[in-house]
């Protein structure tokens, strides 16, 4: 197939307008602009955008100096956790805290009877276990034990506080105390939802 003079010209022609738009291209690509960033056109609009970044750059170091400091507020805080491996280990925990602080009473309290409660999630970073007990006491030792309770360097506090009726001869009346801890939200476990795999 033998290419006449008219193809030989629009072949040439061809050549040499895709050679001009490569050439075209190439140096245009440099002028384009990063993406996210505004293209600048004057030196005005230049400088008053180098002005309000050296503004944000002057922020970094206070905002993370108050990163830092609410990160190590966090960590002390986070101390009285109970510290367990798992939350059958914290109910334990907490429950032998409660013995300990009714062992310490004047006379000691005889904690009878104390039920385990579920492990719950606490707001979305925290779980929480809880321990109920009964035990007989004097007003004076019910107070004090709850006022151990505040001293304590775990995170726990009373959930539920039950009365009963006072025994008038020995001035002791019936109590049900349900006392709950913070623990870290991996040691409660997950809930399955029905039907899902």
């Amino acid at each position: 197939m033998k290419l006449q003079d008219r193809d030989k010209r629009a072949l040439m022609l061809w050549a040499i307008a895709i050679t001009l738009l490569l050439g075209w291209w190439a140096t245009r690509k440099e002028d384009v602009p990063l993406p996210g960033v505004p293209r600048v056109t004057d030196i005005p609009s230049a400088e008053l955008r180098l002005r309000r970044l050296r503004q944000l750059a002057a922020v970094v170091p206070d905002k993370q100096a108050v990163l830092k400091q609410a990160t190590a507020e966090l960590e002390s805080r986070e101390k009285g956790l109970i510290q367990a491996d798992t939350a059958a280990q914290a109910q334990a925990q907490l429950l032998q805290t409660l013995r300990k602080l009714g062992k310490g009473s004047n006379p000691p309290l005889d904690l009878r009877n104390s039920e385990i409660g579920m492990v719950k999630p606490y707001a979305d970073r925290y779980g929480e276990v809880t321990v109920a007990i009964n035990f007989e006491a004097r007003i004076e030792q019910l107070v004090q034990l709850l006022a151990d309770l505040t001293a304590q360097k775990e995170i726990i506090g009373v959930n539920d506080l039950r009365i009963g009726s006072a025994n008038p001869k020995e001035k002791t009346m019936p109590v049900r105390l349900s006392v709950s801890g913070l623990v870290r939200r991996d040691l409660v476990p997950d809930k399955k939802v029905p039907g899902s795999l």
